[in-house]
């Protein structure tokens, strides 16, 4: 016991330690206390209300009914392990969580197999540079020129990734509604990444498609030419800015990404002119919540051939809550639900608004706002 014991503690440390916990101080206490707490024995007994004037010295007269901080920090906690275990942490000895329900951590073993080293045939050491090109990146798409050194790949345009092709399967009828027209395709799909788009929203897409979908290119969105546009399916992540032609092609849309939230350039009624993006109210304890905001575009290619998706927003964030909205199986059945027309119907061209809360350039929750059904036209 003293040993496993010893061993949760140490796995605590590295946790607190790691790239993902390094800037957020306050989840790195919330950590720590949480853990000590569940390895006294005592986690069972923790309240809202305790940990409110414990980890964040809340006054006597916090109301966790009236403030949601603990929660909210809590459920951050939850994704930063989560990150943390699909990275620096894969191969930890100890998975360390706090289950949804409570405030205690598990600390669960990791059965570690070493599997015997596979030969490698001659013919797989001797591949030619061209045929190294299409196996290498087959697990996702990922990558900008930040990421490219904290993920270990730059997937340029020259790079093509190929991965098993799974036909219509998507999953859901959801999932099939919003992305059949786009992957039950020979077309080839080719993704546009904004410079200043984070990994994360890449990452998750590329896990989503990697199974899916194959005959997918990666480029960043200032690079790509409209022969490629002309010939694929092309999905835009994050904002696309720096290609003149590109930025054309958005022009005549109702709802518009600007610098600091979307313009709605003709409101039906009840929807507002401008849906700000709102910085948070940080203090030194509590580090507050961003409240932003995702706009999904679907509308025709050039000439009516193909789709064009863009998936965008102005913080990493958000760009991230837009992708996760139509690749999580649950989030996609609401959209798809709010997408419907009266009679059924699923409208294939589309324009539509989320509210994204963030904390740490993370979604915490993501809300459908309204939409457009676009009237399918060739563009100019």
């Amino acid at each position: 016991m003293v040993i496993e014991l010893e061993a949760n503690q140490t796995q605590v440390q590295r946790i607190v330690q790691s790239q993902a916990f390094r800037t957020s101080e306050v989840h790195r206490n919330l950590l720590h206390y949480l853990a000590e707490k569940s390895l006294s024995g005592t986690a069972g007994s923790l309240k809202e209300y305790t940990v409110g004037l414990d980890v964040f010295a809340k006054p006597a007269s916090y109301d966790p009914r009236q403030e949601s901080v603990v929660r909210m920090h809590v459920a951050r906690l939850r994704q930063k392990l989560a990150e943390y275990y699909r990275t620096e942490g894969v191969d930890d000895p100890v998975i360390v969580d706090v289950p949804k329900g409570g405030f205690r951590v598990t600390f669960e073993t990791r059965e570690i197999v070493t599997p015997p080293a596979p030969a490698i045939p001659l013919e797989a050491a001797q591949l030619q540079p061209n045929q190294r090109k299409e196996i290498i990146l087959g697990a996702s798409l990922v990558v900008t020129l930040v990421c490219a050194a904290v993920l270990g790949v730059a997937l340029w345009r020259e790079k093509t990734v190929r991965v098993p092709h799974a036909g219509s399967d998507l999953g859901t009828p959801e999932l099939q509604q919003l992305w059949g027209p786009m992957l039950n395709t020979n077309r080839p799909l080719m993704i546009c990444l904004a410079p200043s788009d984070g990994a994360s929203g890449a990452f998750l897409l590329g896990e989503f498609l990697s199974h899916r979908k194959d005959n997918v290119l990666v480029t960043r969105s200032e690079q790509v030419a409209m022969p490629e546009v002309l010939m694929d399916n092309v999905v835009f992540l994050g904002p696309v800015s720096g290609n003149r032609q590109i930025e054309a092609l958005s022009k005549g849309q109702a709802l518009v990404l600007e610098p600091n939230g979307i313009r709605n350039l003709s409101p039906q009624p009840g929807e507002p002119a401008f849906i700000p993006d709102q910085p948070s109210q940080a203090t030194e304890v509590s580090q507050g919540s961003d409240e932003t905001h995702a706009l999904i575009t679907h509308v025709p290619g050039l000439y009516g051939n193909g789709d064009i998706l863009y998936l965008s927003g102005n913080q990493i964030s958000s760009t991230l809550a837009a992708v996760r909205a139509i690749t999580d199986p649950t989030l996609a059945r609401a959209l798809v639900s709010k997408l419907k027309r009266p009679d059924g119907s699923m409208p294939r061209f589309y324009q539509l608004v989320l509210r994204v809360q963030s904390m740490d350039s993370m979604p915490i929750e993501i809300s459908y706002m309204f939409h457009r059904d676009l009237t399918p036209r060739a563009r100019p």
